[in-house]
């Protein structure tokens, strides 16, 4: 039963530092860490975990090491895509040693689980928050398409293309996201869309594709609804999304949301 935990939006930082002055990215990507490997024996196996954008808060090389450092400690091997967030050359200077990182263009890769297949899309767009997929990606996505030939499939990106209904979190959201909807929409297998980017749990159907947004392992957006809200980040709880293909009467892929704390041990129903 093949499974992966999605990690979205670490923001590492530099050693001392705070995002924003108030969010400890460095020590909640520390937390995830401990609660995966602490949570790892009641999961069964789990493939790999698949980090989807905004490793980083600046790009730079002194963040990937430390990033590096942090998942070093992980009891899973990983793989990732760059978010807006990111330096794609960076990143690629960092991690080229990996076999998910490609030598040159956006970094974009397939991954096959056995039942299902997940496609790691590249939506960075350089100087910009909002995300675009290039000429390149979406020739990626066509050749993808064509040789999964119906395999249940996963698109991950950093930039959803569900509104959230935040408004400059949907400002800053995949722009060209319409196009690649299409192409999904025409692909014959079950096909869903994971991202992060928005720092919170959102699910929902854009056409006939099922899209859900990631929780960050740190602070989140905050979802203030009222006239005039202020655009802020929160300090509420961190969290993963760990996704597994459970066989049976109703065979397919199931997600679930794992808080990042410890708890008492399970007691038994009585």
């Amino acid at each position: 039963m093949p499974a992966f935990i999605q990690i979205s939006d670490t923001h590492i930082v530099e050693k001392g530092r705070l995002v924003c002055g108030a969010s400890d990215t460095n020590a909640a990507l520390r937390n995830a860490v401990a609660s995966i490997n602490w949570r790892r024996p009641s999961l069964g196996k789990i493939d790999c975990a698949i980090v989807t954008g905004d490793l980083t808060d600046n790009g730079t090389a002194e963040e990937y090491a430390h990033f590096s450092e942090i998942m070093a400690e992980l009891n899973l091997p990983w793989i990732a895509i760059p978010g807006n967030h990111d330096n794609r050359e960076e990143m690629r200077t960092a991690f080229g040693s990996q076999d998910w990182m490609p030598d040159a263009g956006p970094i974009q890769w397939l991954r096959d689980f056995g039942p299902f297949a997940v496609l790691g899309l590249d939506t960075l767009l350089a100087e910009a928050h909002h995300g675009e997929l290039s000429e390149s990606g979406f020739t990626f996505i066509d050749t993808m398409l064509t040789d999964l030939a119906g395999k249940p499939l996963i698109v991950a990106t950093h930039h959803p293309w569900l509104h959230c209904g935040i408004p400059e979190m949907d400002a800053d959201n995949l722009r060209n996201g319409a196009i690649m909807m299409e192409l999904l929409e025409q692909y014959p297998g079950d096909v869903r869309m994971m991202s992060g980017h928005v720092h919170r749990a959102v699910t929902g159907k854009v056409g006939n594709i099922l899209c859900q947004i990631a929780p960050s392992t740190g602070h989140s957006v905050h979802r203030d609804q009222r006239e005039n809200a202020k655009h802020a980040l929160t300090l509420e709880a961190g969290a993963v999304t760990l996704y597994m293909w459970q066989e049976g009467s109703q065979s397919g892929l199931i997600s679930d949301i794992l808080p990042l704390t410890t708890f008492a041990e399970p007691v038994p129903f009585q």
